[in-house]
């Protein structure tokens, strides 16, 4: 799985995260490392890097500073589903390194 130069938004997320339908990731992959600069709703600036395995499961690590100006920073783990129509779905379960520690799952859609 490569996922150099695609576009993702969230479809949904739980309660206690940052994304929203607002946010864009653009994703960037040379070998198995991927990295994405994102932005949109409440995350003014975000950055994610992680490593994709062979099945294109990737882990990642992730920081971003929201509207209410707090720098968060979390870990994430999104399994890859193949859409009817070629676009890739992410599956996400994260959990936030900074703030309350909660965890979550979130949906990202290629656009």
């Amino acid at each position: 799985m490569n996922y150099n130069k695609k576009l993702f938004k969230a479809i949904s997320n739980t309660q206690n995260g940052d994304t929203s339908s607002e946010t864009i990731f653009e994703y960037i992959q040379n070998g198995n490392v991927l990295s994405s600069n994102y932005s949109g709703g409440k995350i003014l600036v975000g950055h994610l890097i992680g490593i994709v395995n062979e099945q294109g499961l990737i882990n990642m690590r992730y920081h971003h500073i929201n509207s209410e100006g707090e720098l968060m920073t979390g870990i994430c783990f999104s399994n890859p589903e193949i859409l009817p129509n070629g676009k890739v779905r992410l599956h996400e379960k994260w959990r936030w390194t900074s703030g309350d520690c909660s965890e979550g799952e979130s949906i990202l859609e290629e656009i």
